[in-house]
């Protein structure tokens, strides 16, 4: 019912900057949390950060100042923006949505958690 579609990921030099976006699509009637997360080869996934509806963002610590998330509800678009990056920052990158949707039948509402198909960031020389 929810479509997430990623984009802006490729390769990029040490240092160099990379904005992912992320577009929902959908029966959706509001999006409450936007996230970013991403999974190195060899590790577990992690958050990198989230967004909620009011646009409070939270980081992890691991980020250093050098990430921005934003979001533009009226294009229920979630953004990351990668400063400095560096190589270790090298993953695969997701965006998630908290998503309040409509269904049709039954009628109402229903709250679930979509993810992206993911995005590949490679930061090397």
């Amino acid at each position: 019912q929810v479509q997430l579609i990623e984009s802006g990921g490729g390769l990029v030099q040490p240092g160099g900057s990379l904005n992912l976006s992320c577009v929902a699509s959908g029966n959706i009637f509001v999006i409450y949390y936007l996230g970013w997360y991403r999974q190195a080869p060899g590790k577990q996934r992690e958050m990198v950060a989230t967004i909620s509806y009011g646009k409070v963002a939270n980081y992890a610590n691991s980020m250093e100042g050098r990430f921005t998330i934003s979001r533009d509800n009226a294009k229920k678009a979630v953004y990351l923006q990668m400063n400095d990056a560096k190589p270790e920052d090298t993953a695969v990158y997701q965006c998630y949505a908290d998503v309040l949707y409509t269904r049709t039948s039954p009628p109402g509402r229903a709250r679930a958690d979509y993810w992206g198909q993911g995005t590949q960031v490679t930061v090397s020389s």
